[in-house]
C-alpha cells in the first residue's frame, strides 16, 4: 500500500513552525562549483541504492515518468464564430447550452441574467466553432441595459455568422424589428431562430415570423431539443473554416489568465483596460459579472486568454439562482486556467473573502500573481506602511509576484505580463534530478532532520515527476515534519526560483528490504 503525505501550496500548516536551522550554510556555492555529470553520477548511486527498500509498482512508475522533450504544437487557426442574439427572456441562454451540450450559460427565469458577451467551444458533426451568449438588446435602452445593447452589438462585429432569436408564442417587437434593422447594418449572414416551438401546433407561430424578411424561421424548442439539429446544419453551413476575425492562436494555445477578486473590485475595469475596449459590462452594482467571459488579449507581442470570472459571493451554499451558477463557472474557469490574477483593493483591509479566494488558488495548484487596485490613489507615506501590512497579511503567498496598478486608467498595466511570464516559467520548471538530489544532500548534510524518539529520518532519493504546479517526491526512511518540509520549500525557492508558483512536497516512507538467509 503506497503512502505519500503532501505538502505545499506554500500554505502554513497547524502543526508546528517552520524549522529554523542553527547556523548559515554555503550550500548555493557548493551547487555552483558542481558540474551536472557530478551531480548526475551522485543522483544514479542513490537511485541504485533505492532498490535496497521495499517499493511497489507506483513507486516504479513514479521514478520512471518523467520524459523531456516532444514535438512542438503547431499555429492553429481561431474557430469560426457564431453570436446568439435577441431581446431579453427569449431563450438565448438556453439555446447556448443546447448548442454546447451542457449547463454553462447562467439560466434564470428572469429578464436579463446575461449581461456580457460570453464565449464557448462548441461542435457539430465534426465543425468546432465559437458560440457567444450575449445580453438582450432593449429598444431604447438606458443606463446599464444601454451598455449591455452595446455588448451584444460588439459580438455582432466579430462574428462569422449570427443565429438571431425572436420568442415565436410573442411574435415580432418592435425590438426585434429594431434587431432586425441593426442585423442588415452589419452584413452579417443571420439565420431567423422561433424560439419556444413546443410542438406542431406551434409551427405557424413561426411561419409568422417570415414578416421580419430574414427569410426562412427556423422552428426550435431550445428547452426540449426539438429542431435544434436542422438549426446547427444550417449554422455550420453559413460559418466559414476560420475566424475571419482571429489569426493564428500561436502555438500550444495562448496562455489562459483567470481574473479572480471579490465582487466589485475591479476585474471588469481591468479587463477592459487590458483588452483596450469596453469589453465587459462595468456597472457601480456589486456582481454585475455573473458569467465567465473568455477574451483573447494582445499585451506583450502575445496572446493571452483571459477569463473575467464573476465575483466570488461569502458562501456558495448561501448563493443562489443565477449567482449560484456563476459561482460553480468561476471554479470552472479557475480550473481551466493555467494562472491567476487575485485582484485585491489596495485602500482596504484584506477581508475574509480574499483570504478564501486566495486559498481556492493554492488549492488549484495553479500560478498566482497579486494585483492592487488604486494604488495610484495611495500617498507615498500610506503606500510605505500598506507595504508592510501585506508582508505580514500574506506572508503564506509571500513567494508571489505583486503589481500594484489601477483598473480604471490603466496605470502601471504593463507591469502584468512580466509579472505573468514570471509565474508561468515558475510553474513550468523542473529541477533535473542530479540538480535536486545534490541540492538536498547539501541542505541535509548542513542542516539535519531533528531526533525525535532517537529516529532520525533519512531522504533516500527525490524526483520531480511532474510540473504545473512543480511536484516533487521524496523517498525516505520516516515521516518529515511538517515544519521541516516547509523549510525545504522555502529553500527550494531560494535556490531555483520558483516566484509565482506553489510547489507541492510529497513523501514516501520506505522500509529496507528483509534479507533472506
Amino acid at each position: 500500500m503506497s503512502t505519500e503525505n503532501t505538502a505545499g501550496h506554500g500554505l502554513q500548516e497547524a502543526d508546528g513552525a517552520e524549522y529554523v536551522p542553527a547556523r548559515e550554510d554555503d550550500i548555493a556555492e557548493r551547487l555552483a562549483a558542481l558540474s551536472d555529470e557530478e551531480a548526475r553520477q551522485r543522483a544514479e548511486a542513490l537511485r541504485a541504492g533505492l532498490e535496497d527498500y521495499e517499493l511497489d509498482e507506483e513507486d516504479a512508475a513514479l521514478l520512471d515518468r518523467w520524459e523531456e522533450g516532444g514535438p512542438e504544437a503547431e499555429d492553429e487557426p481561431v474557430p469560426p464564430v457564431l453570436a446568439v442574439v435577441g431581446r431579453p427572456n427569449v431563450g438565448k441562454s438556453t439555446l447556448v447550452n443546447r448548442i454546447i451540450g451542457r449547463r454553462e450559460a447562467v439560466v434564470e427565469d428572469v429578464p436579463g441574467v446575461t449581461r456580457d458577451r460570453v464565449s464557448y467551444e462548441a461542435e457539430w458533426n465534426g465543425t468546432v466553432f465559437t458560440v457567444v451568449d450575449t445580453g438582450g438588446w432593449e429598444h431604447d435602452a438606458k443606463g446599464i441595459h444601454q451598455r449591455v445593447a452595446e455588448q451584444a452589438e460588439l459580438a455582432v462585429d466579430v462574428a462569422d455568422a449570427v443565429l438571431f432569436v425572436v420568442d415565436a408564442t410573442v411574435g415580432a417587437t418592435s425590438t426585434d424589428e429594431a434587431v432586425v434593422r441593426l442585423l442588415r447594418r452589419k452584413g452579417k449572414p443571420v439565420i431567423l431562430v422561433a424560439n419556444k416551438v413546443d410542438d406542431i401546433t406551434q409551427e405557424a407561430d413561426a411561419a409568422a415570423l417570415w414578416g421580419l424578411g430574414l427569410g426562412q424561421p427556423y422552428p426550435v424548442s431550445a428547452v426540449h431539443g426539438r429542431g435544434t439539429g436542422d438549426l446547427l446544419d444550417a449554422a455550420v453551413e453559413l460559418l466559414p473554416e476560420e475566424s475571419a476575425h482571429g489569426g493564428l492562436i500561436p502555438r500550444g494555445g495562448p496562455r489562459r489568465v483567470a481574473l479572480l477578486g471579490r465582487p466589485n473590485v475591479g476585474k471588469s475595469s481591468l479587463l477592459n483596460k487590458l483588452a483596450g475596449s469596453d469589453r465587459v459590462v462595468v456597472d457601480d452594482t456589486a456582481g454585475t459579472t455573473r458569467d465567465p467571459v473568455d477574451e483573447l488579449i494582445e499585451l506583450g507581442g502575445r496572446l493571452w486568454r483571459f477569463v473575467d470570472t464573476a465575483g466570488i459571493r461569502r458562501r456558495q451554499h448561501m448563493a443562489h439562482g443565477a449567482d449560484y451558477y456563476a459561482s460553480l463557472r468561476t471554479q470552472s474557469a479557475l480550473d481551466k486556467a493555467e494562472v491567476a490574477v487575485v485582484l485585491l483593493e489596495a485602500s482596504e483591509v484584506l477581508s475574509e473573502q480574499d483570504v478564501r479566494i486566495l486559498q481556492t488558488v493554492l488549492d488549484s495548484g495553479r500560478a498566482l500573481v497579486l494585483a492592487f487596485n488604486k494604488w495610484d490613489l495611495m500617498d507615498e507615506d500610506r503606500r510605505y506602511y500598506l507595504e508592510r501590512e501585506i508582508d505580514k497579511d500574506l506572508a503564506h503567498v509571500a513567494w508571489a509576484p505583486r503589481v500594484n496598478l489601477s483598473a480604471k486608467t490603466g496605470w502601471h498595466k504593463d507591469r502584468l505580463v512580466p509579472a505573468l511570464d514570471t509565474a508561468l516559467e515558475s510553474w513550468d520548471r523542473r529541477i533535473p534530478t542530479g540538480k535536486l538530489n545534490a541540492f538536498l544532500g547539501e541542505l541535509v548534510a548542513a542542516h539535519p532532520h531533528p531526533v525525535r524518539g532517537g529516529k532520525q529520518p533519512r531522504i533516500l532519493f527525490a524526483t520531480q515527476p511532474s510540473t504545473r504546479p512543480p511536484r516533487i517526491v521524496l523517498f525516505t526512511t520516516g515521516f518529515l515534519e511538517p515544519g521541516y518540509r516547509r523549510f525545504i520549500i522555502r529553500r527550494l525557492r531560494e535556490t531555483f526560483g520558483f516566484e509565482g508558483t506553489p510547489i507541492e512536497l510529497g513523501m514516501r516512507v520506505r522500509e529496507k528490504r528483509s534479507r533472506k538467509r
